[in-house]
């Protein structure tokens, strides 16, 4: 906040893309950190944290907008631009009765309050609600991995049927159960149609393990699909996979695939398996378009 507000300390009318070119040589990013995406991936950090930059020091009225994707410093900004530390922050702008009044939300949570950390207010709120979700969505992985670990085999098999179903594979449920209905070695073992029509199958082994499949078990697994004729083949694991597993997968034919433990129970969150939504937050932002009087 403190560069963009001395950029604007010079009176003259400045654009939204002309700051993020002074502030990017100014904080000296390479194209790498210019370009980084929020979690989400529809948003770069370095512009959200500009636009939110802008939209506090608008609030406090340290910034005026004299048009769209424009701004210019205000007698406010000047005054404080003459006192303000070398980083400006939340704490400063809270002097500002309208900043104030801004960050002060409408219902009051219940219970004691702790003072954010400088990591969380230096956040935007995008990055706030997405580095939430993010811990939320570890936790939920985390427990869900737990359960698969202490499954029966019988419903750890159901349970890769029903992902593989929801990922688009295996065509109907009858089809896809008894394409990998045989049990073996506390894990499922089997053909499944990689699509609805059956014009390629994939070779699928799952093991519920705790430790670490090493490479041994993977070159058992593609001399298995050689054997088949197979070019596809997939293996799942509730454990982990070794390095030299997954390095010795890069360079052979048939394609295989590995799918660890946590992998699993993300892809069980992502296509709903085992999960259900609770709730949802929908961020919305200004049509620009419909301001537009022109």
């Amino acid at each position: 906040m403190r560069p963009l507000l001395q950029l604007a300390s010079d009176g003259k009318q400045h654009s939204n893309r002309e700051a993020r070119e002074i502030l990017a040589r100014t904080f000296k990013l390479n194209d790498e950190e210019k370009n980084a995406l929020l979690p989400s991936g529809r948003q770069g950090i370095f512009v959200n944290r500009i636009a939110w930059a802008k939209a506090y020091l608008q609030q406090a009225r340290l910034l005026d907008t004299p048009e769209r994707g424009h701004f210019t410093i205000t007698d406010r900004g000047r005054e404080a631009l003459k006192d303000a530390p070398e980083r400006i922050t939340i704490n400063f702008l809270q002097k500002f009765p309208e900043f104030a009044e801004f960050r002060t939300p409408t219902k009051k949570p219940k219970g004691p309050q702790t003072e954010p950390s400088t990591e969380e207010e230096e956040r935007t709120p995008e990055e706030t609600l997405e580095a939430a979700h993010l811990r939320l969505r570890a936790d939920l992985a985390a427990e869900l991995l737990g359960r698969v670990k202490t499954s029966s085999p019988r419903f750890f098999e159901h349970l890769v049927v029903e992902l593989l179903l929801k990922m688009g594979y295996g065509g109907s449920r009858e089809e896809a159960g008894e394409a990998v209905g045989g049990a073996g070695d506390e894990g499922i073992d089997g053909v499944i149609s990689e699509d609805r029509l059956g014009l390629d199958s994939i070779y699928l082994q799952a093991k519920r393990w705790e430790g670490t499949v090493g490479r041994p078990e993977i070159q058992k697994f593609v001399g298995a699909l050689q054997g088949k004729r197979a070019r596809k083949g997939v293996f799942i694991t509730t454990g982990l996979f070794s390095t030299d597993a997954r390095e010795y997968v890069k360079n052979i034919d048939p394609k295989v695939v590995l799918i660890d433990g946590k992998q699993l129970a993300e892809l069980m969150i992502d296509f709903n398996v085992g999960v259900d939504p609770v709730i949802s937050y929908e961020v919305k932002k200004i049509t620009l378009d419909y301001f537009d009087e022109d």
